[in-house]
């Protein structure tokens, strides 16, 4: 059904010519500004939340849920994906590159030495005297 077998990976390239594809034909890309399509992705994160509402910490992997809930998460999670890449498109950004940049500033901001086990925002790691001056050190003395 989805044309991919089991294993292959599906590209971001590859979502984004087939939601292209799929608005063309039904003549959608009037509807798909920015903004409309930034408003529908939050409509879908909303639902995604939904399916958490609720139950407290789950572990990962889900070993208690059953694979209706399992299902309607993947749903969801799709729906955000489909969307954010759409809106990608129309924005002429190249989301995997964009991705790929954003977790080299998060390297940077967020350097092993401070940041290992744990989950402070980097404006609220501090280098010691030692990691100050450390050249991977680039929270700016915070």
């Amino acid at each position: 059904m989805t044309g991919v077998s089991e294993g292959e990976s599906v590209t971001l390239d590859e979502l984004k010519r087939k939601m292209a594809e799929f608005a063309k034909e039904r003549d959608w890309d009037q509807f798909h500004s920015p903004r409309n399509l930034l408003l529908a992705l939050v409509g879908e994160v909303g639902e995604l939340s939904e399916i958490f509402q609720w139950k407290g910490e789950v572990p990962k992997g889900l070993p208690d849920w059953k694979e209706e809930e399992k299902e309607h998460l993947g749903e969801e999670l799709s729906d955000v994906l489909l969307y954010l890449v759409r809106l990608s498109d129309i924005c002429g950004v190249d989301l995997g590159k964009a991705a790929l940049r954003k977790v080299e500033i998060n390297a940077l901001k967020y350097p092993v030495k401070l940041c290992k086990g744990s989950s402070k925002k980097h404006t609220h790691i501090t280098a010691t005297p030692a990691t100050a001056n450390d050249n991977n050190c680039c929270c700016d003395g915070v």
